[in-house]
């Protein structure tokens, strides 16, 4: 079965690869999940960060934007002391500001899911790369989101991690042409 190169053989890069990036994704709290993941993937590589997923998880109580949103200083702390996350205060600041601002737009959009696929018109991107050396690391699209974004008043929004973030929840398919997934995605 042929995948996509850059998840190598890792059987947690696979199993993400083969069962999430890609995939449209509409839940709220799992939106929230990623765009606060690929901000503390900045600068990091994205398996460091499936490997602390769980622990995330943990620290982030469940990724509730609501619960997040209320972070105070305190918990500002215990956060930078757990070996189990990035402990970056700015990325960690990011994160609490991003669940605020989340709210907000949940309340103007109705969901952060309609705001987000407004983007590509409520309809994946089916892009057709033949190898990693095409696959663009931001598009216009990340560009009118990220701007967008931090207008909004979100952090750690870059078109770099806002294209990551469009991969990884499935509003483009960036799945080379040759992977199983590419058609699994794009069954037209």
């Amino acid at each position: 079965m042929k995948r996509c190169p850059w998840c190598g053989e890792d059987p947690l890069y696979v199993a993400y690869h083969d069962r999430e990036w890609g995939v449209p994704l509409h839940d709220e709290n799992a939106l929230f999940e990623f765009l606060i993941l690929e901000g503390a993937q900045a600068g990091l590589s994205w398996i460091g960060i499936l490997r602390k997923r769980n622990n995330y998880r943990a620290a982030f109580d469940g990724f509730d934007p609501r619960k997040v949103a209320r972070y105070d200083q305190m918990r500002v702390e215990r956060l930078l002391d757990n070996p189990g996350i990035v402990r970056n205060r700015l990325k960690i600041a990011a994160a609490i500001n991003n669940a605020q601002k989340f709210l907000l737009l949940q309340e103007k959009f109705g969901s952060f899911d309609s705001y987000l696929w407004r983007f590509v018109e409520g309809r994946p991107v089916h892009n057709c790369w033949r190898s990693l050396a095409e696959v663009p690391a931001q598009t216009p699209l990340s560009v009118a989101l990220s701007k967008d974004l931090a207008q909004q008043g979100f952090k750690f929004v870059g078109p770099t991690i806002c294209y990551s973030l469009m991969q990884a929840v499935g509003l483009v398919n960036d799945h080379l042409l040759d992977c199983f997934r590419y058609r699994e995605l794009n069954p037209e």
